[in-house]
C-alpha cells in the first residue's frame, strides 16, 4: 500500500513537473528579453479589461429601458401612451394601475424601449413611481399646458418630488417636461410654463431643502435642487431637463393626427 501511495504522489508531481519548465522558461524569457513583449502583453490585458468593462456598462445601460410617463391627473399621459404605440385616437380614463407596451423606436438602430403609464392620482403615483424608478432610462412627464395656471402648484409639488427622487438614482434618467395640450386656445407655452415651474420650485425649496427624498428615505444627505443662494433655474441641475409642446389629441379633434412627433424625436434619441 505505501508503494502504491508513493506512485501516486510521484504521480501528481510529475504532473506538476510537466508544466513548470514551460513557466520558467515563460519567466526567463519576459525578464531577459527586450520589454517589447512585456508592454505588448501589458497592452493587451489593457484592451481585454476595456472591453470587459465596456460590455459590463453596455449591458447595465441596455438593461434600463423604461420611460416613465408621469403627471397629474387628466395631464393626457394615458392619450399619450395609447397615440405612441397605436397612432390613433382613443377615449382614456384616469387610471389606477400602470400599464407598460414595447414603444418601437424610429431611428436607423431600431430599439425599443417599454413605455410605462403611471397613474395620476395623489394618492398613488408616488407609489408606483417607487416601484419603477430603477428600470427608468428616461422620465416624461405630462403637464396640461391648458389647465396649467391653476395647476401650477400641485404640478411643481410632484414635479420637486419626482426631481430629487431622479437626482437620488445612481443611472440619472434622462429627463423631459411634455407640455401636452397645445391644441387648446388658452395652452401655455413651453417657455412660460418653465418660467413658472422655475418660480414656484425655488419657492418650494426653501420649505424643503432640508428634508430627505419623499421616495428614498435610505439617502442620509439630502438633495438640494440648484445651487444655495441663487434663484432656481432648470440648467444648475445635474440632469437636463428639456422642455417640448405637444398634443396627444391633435388640432382636429377626435379623428385629427396627434402632434408628437417632437416627443417622437426626443425618444428616438435616448433610446
Amino acid at each position: 500500500m505505501a508503494s502504491a501511495d508513493s506512485r501516486r504522489m510521484g504521480d501528481t508531481g510529475g504532473a506538476g513537473g510537466t508544466f513548470q519548465p514551460y513557466l520558467d522558461s515563460l519567466r526567463q524569457e519576459l525578464q531577459q528579453r527586450d520589454p517589447t513583449l512585456l508592454s505588448v502583453l501589458v497592452s493587451l490585458l489593457v484592451v481585454l479589461l476595456t472591453l470587459v468593462l465596456w460590455k459590463f456598462i453596455w449591458s447595465r445601460k441596455s438593461s434600463q429601458r423604461a420611460v416613465l410617463l408621469v403627471g397629474l391627473c387628466d395631464s393626457g399621459k394615458t392619450l399619450l401612451f395609447v397615440r405612441l404605440l397605436t397612432g390613433h385616437y382613443r377615449d382614456t380614463q384616469t387610471s389606477i394601475t400602470d400599464s407598460s407596451a414595447i414603444y418601437r423606436v424610429n431611428n436607423n438602430r431600431g430599439n425599443s424601449l417599454t413605455l410605462i403609464d403611471l397613474p395620476g392620482h395623489e394618492s398613488l403615483r408616488l407609489q408606483f413611481l417607487e416601484r419603477f424608478k430603477s428600470s427608468a432610462r428616461a422620465v416624461v412627464f405630462v403637464v396640461d399646458s391648458a389647465a396649467f395656471q391653476r395647476e401650477v402648484k400641485d404640478v411643481a409639488e410632484f414635479l420637486y418630488q419626482v426631481l430629487i427622487d431622479s437626482m437620488s438614482l445612481k443611472n440619472t434618467p434622462s429627463f423631459l417636461i411634455a407640455c401636452n395640450k397645445q391644441d387648446i386656445a388658452m395652452a401655455k407655452s413651453a417657455k412660460l410654463i418653465q418660467q413658472q415651474l422655475e418660480k414656484e420650485l425655488n419657492t418650494l425649496r426653501v420649505t424643503r431643502s432640508a428634508a430627505p427624498s419623499t421616495l428614498d428615505n435610505s439617502s442620509t444627505v439630502p438633495v438640494q435642487l440648484g445651487k444655495k443662494g441663487k434663484e432656481f433655474e432648470f440648467s444648475q441641475l445635474p440632469l437636463k431637463v428639456e422642455f417640448l409642446e405637444c398634443s396627444a389629441k391633435g388640432g382636429r379633434g377626435d379623428t385629427g393626427s396627434a402632434d408628437i412627433q417632437d416627443l417622437e424625436k426626443w425618444l428616438a434619441k435616448i433610446a
